[in-house]
């Protein structure tokens, strides 16, 4: 999975010397760091977790 935001951090941390830091890297370590809400909408946690982000 990738996203905008994946693909945008993923050129940027090329732009930065990184390698090997593809967008599906970058999603991955944003669905690791809590950076994104993968939780279906229908999940009891989908809630808890949108709750918890800030605006």
């Amino acid at each position: 999975a990738k996203s905008t935001r994946s693909e945008a951090m993923s050129k940027a941390l090329g732009r930065a010397g990184f390698k090997f830091v593809g967008a599906t890297i970058c999603y991955a370590f944003m669905q690791s760091a809590g950076m994104v809400n993968d939780h279906l909408t229908t999940c009891p946690r989908h809630g808890e977790v949108q709750a918890s982000f800030r605006k």
